[in-house]
């Protein structure tokens, strides 16, 4: 598996420890798909931190197409190679796309939670949102798993990583389901508030 270093890492003297990681997990949402790596959300996000000083490096293991199966056999080597202080997990969307049963997806994300605590690793949880035409049942427990697993585990949530771009014209890509260029910004803006304590307390 590949890791893509979207910021250096900051090091003091000789002998110092490494900066602390950041690892966004998650699927093409997170890994940028049909854009260039540098107007993705996350590299958007290396950057801001290197301005606002908070000296954590940002790695991204995002597949596009990933599963919350693939992402649970995938985690814990992820864990081994980079040893990340804080992991954004946005999974999900392609178990719902579909149509796939939604306690496989919550146990999957449950177990991938439960590895993060047993490290010690603070865990921020991006929510999704399904179109309407998967039914008002499925799209509503949908959704509603992610906040019973961030109040099960006492972890941060955003409840939509897409607010404010999904269905605002002109900020997705062809295909209605991964933001463009000019959507990126946006869901940075959606992420940082979120993530932003978190980074204060591991700092």
């Amino acid at each position: 598996m590949a890791w893509l270093l979207v910021a250096a890492s900051v090091t003091g003297l000789a002998g110092t420890a490494p900066a602390p990681v950041i690892l966004v997990f998650g699927d093409s949402l997170s890994a940028g798909y049909g854009l260039r790596v540098e107007q993705g959300w996350v590299s958007l996000l290396a950057q801001k931190i290197e301005r606002e000083g908070y000296g954590f490096r940002v790695v991204n293991a995002s597949v596009s197409g990933e599963t919350t199966a693939g992402g649970l056999a995938r985690l814990p080597r992820a864990l081994s190679v980079q040893r990340p202080r804080i992991v954004v997990l946005e999974l999900g969307a392609n178990d719902g796309l579909r149509g796939l049963p939604l306690d496989q997806t919550r146990d999957n994300l449950d177990q991938m939670i439960a590895l993060l605590h047993g490290q010690h690793v603070a865990v921020l949880l991006l929510g999704l949102r399904l179109p309407p035409n998967y039914g008002e049942r499925y799209t509503s427990g949908f959704m509603a798993m992610y906040q019973g697993l961030a109040d099960k585990h006492h972890i941060a949530l955003l409840p939509f990583l897409l607010e404010n771009v999904a269905l605002t014209p002109g900020l997705m890509q062809a295909d209605g389901l991964h933001p463009n260029e000019k959507g990126q910004p946006l869901l940075l803006d959606n992420v940082w508030p979120k993530l932003e304590p978190l980074l204060r307390s591991a700092h």
